[in-house]
């Protein structure tokens, strides 16, 4: 585990988030959102190579390790406090897929991995936040779930059963902290352009068999994502806890079993 610390600039940041998954897509995303409006970034990310695409911005710390380790999330916290002074908020984003088919020799090794990114990741890191956010005087965790825990598609069940049980850890987490001034929440998003889904703009067909699909016809941009965490994490949401904030072009509404309309 490393870490990269800058010097304070002039202008210090009121206000400190950690942020997982962040040297990809929707979580580096929401890094450069944050930053960009003035808020303290600790990026945390296995890739310690992805990270330094942050390098020379004052406001993004950056620590290289592993979310499914408590060491990982405490660093990161310790992190936050010792270069901004404070934590008001933390971004679980870390996610994996892989799933195997369940008859696959390595379908249970390949499901504990994903277990331990997708679940036990986000566990660690709001037990781990939440003392530092206390101290603030509260503050706001959102954890990236998927849509895919809300609907299920094939030859994808552990990662389905990841995000599905973040969405009721979420639902709980909600209830310990709320009187602690913590609020709780999910970020469901559907298809969006993240390393997940790059083999799917690799194939033109194939993308636009499933953007068909989709009710805005899209895959949504990481910033778009990253918008809807700023949200959540922000005063605007200060009533919202406990909910999932489905992100998914419409995907969700529809049954698909009917085409979608037509453009005119």
């Amino acid at each position: 585990m490393t870490s990269n610390t800058v010097e304070p600039g002039s202008s210090e940041p009121s206000r400190a988030v950690v942020v997982t998954g962040a040297a990809s897509g929707i979580g580096r995303a929401t890094v450069e959102l944050f930053a960009q409006r003035g808020t303290g970034v600790v990026a945390v990310d296995h890739d310690e190579a992805g990270l330094k695409a942050f390098a020379g911005d004052e406001r993004i710390v950056t620590l290289a390790g592993d979310v499914s380790s408590e060491d990982a999330n405490r660093a990161a916290v310790a992190l936050a406090l010792e270069r901004f002074g404070r934590l008001d908020g933390a971004v679980l984003n870390a996610g994996i897929g892989g799933t195997l088919p369940l008859e696959h020799p390595g379908a249970l090794e390949a499901a504990e991995r994903i277990l331990s990114v997708n679940l036990r990741g986000p566990i660690l890191g709001i037990r781990t936040a939440a003392p530092a956010l206390r101290a603030s005087g509260g503050g706001s965790i959102v954890v990236t779930a998927s849509v895919a825990g809300i609907r299920a598609d094939p030859g994808n069940w552990a990662y389905n059963a990841s995000k599905g049980a973040l969405l009721n850890l979420v639902r709980a987490a909600s209830l310990d902290y709320a009187v602690q001034g913590i609020r709780v929440n999910a970020l469901a998003p559907g298809l969006t352009r993240t390393r997940i889904t790059a083999g799917v703009h690799e194939n033109p067909a194939l993308l636009s068999l499933i953007a068909r699909n989709i009710p805005l016809q899209r895959f949504a941009e990481p910033r778009e994502q990253a918008e809807a965490v700023w949200f959540l994490i922000s005063p605007a949401a200060s009533y919202i806890t406990g909910t999932a904030l489905v992100v998914d072009g419409g995907l969700d509404a529809s049954l698909g079993l009917l085409p979608l309309p037509e453009a005119r």
